[in-house]
């Protein structure tokens, strides 16, 4: 068999995944837990066997489900980081920005943790959710603001996400613009050097 022929055939394989894993988000964000593998093996359009191809079991779905979003977000809070902001708290900005408006999709990926109430007693995926918090933690700790100032932004603009992700109008345009001004001020340094 030579490189060409394997070659589509692994597009197909990935792109029979990425529906998968498609599918799933969708039926976590509709219908939260309750849903089973043929219900993913019919909205993604495969078999059965074909969703079990890609993943032996339901945990192991989910798991791959937490595993994409956690890269999807942590990719999106980079793309709102500005690397040429030689001052501390450039992570922590990029993550108001993501959170605060600036990303409907670091919005998406987020917000759905808070809507999948029992997804973190798969103790996989709650092994992935301790070690994320902890990537974050440790990351936006390693900005150079204090840990009260890092965490209090941090949890404000998660807030804020979630706000925005209801399906009520929680927050205004202009409650939102506020907001995410005030948060990027709070995660500048001093003029001074001091953390205020």
């Amino acid at each position: 068999m030579t490189d060409t022929t394997k070659r589509p055939a692994t597009r197909d394989r990935e792109r029979t995944r990425q529906a998968v894993l498609t599918a799933t988000g969708q039926l976590l964000q509709e219908r939260g837990m309750r849903f089973s593998i043929a219900d993913v093996a019919a909205a993604a359009d495969i078999s059965k066997g074909g969703v079990l191809y890609h993943f032996p079991n339901r945990e192991a779905l989910l798991a791959a489900v937490v595993e994409h979003a956690i890269a999807r977000f942590r990719s999106e809070v980079m793309d709102h980081t500005d690397i040429a902001e030689n001052r501390a708290g450039k992570l922590l900005r990029g993550y108001v920005r993501a959170l605060c408006g600036g990303s409907e999709e670091a919005i998406r990926t987020f917000a759905p943790f808070t809507h999948w109430a029992g997804i973190e007693e798969i103790p996989e995926i709650a092994e992935l959710l301790r070690a994320d918090a902890e990537w974050w933690r440790t990351a936006l700790l390693r900005d150079g603001l204090s840990a009260s100032r890092t965490h209090t932004v941090r949890f404000a603009a998660e807030g804020v996400a979630a706000a925005i992700a209801s399906d009520v109008s929680y927050i205004t345009d202009d409650e939102l613009a506020l907001t995410r001004a005030a948060l990027l001020e709070l995660a500048e340094p001093a003029p001074d050097g001091s953390d205020r």
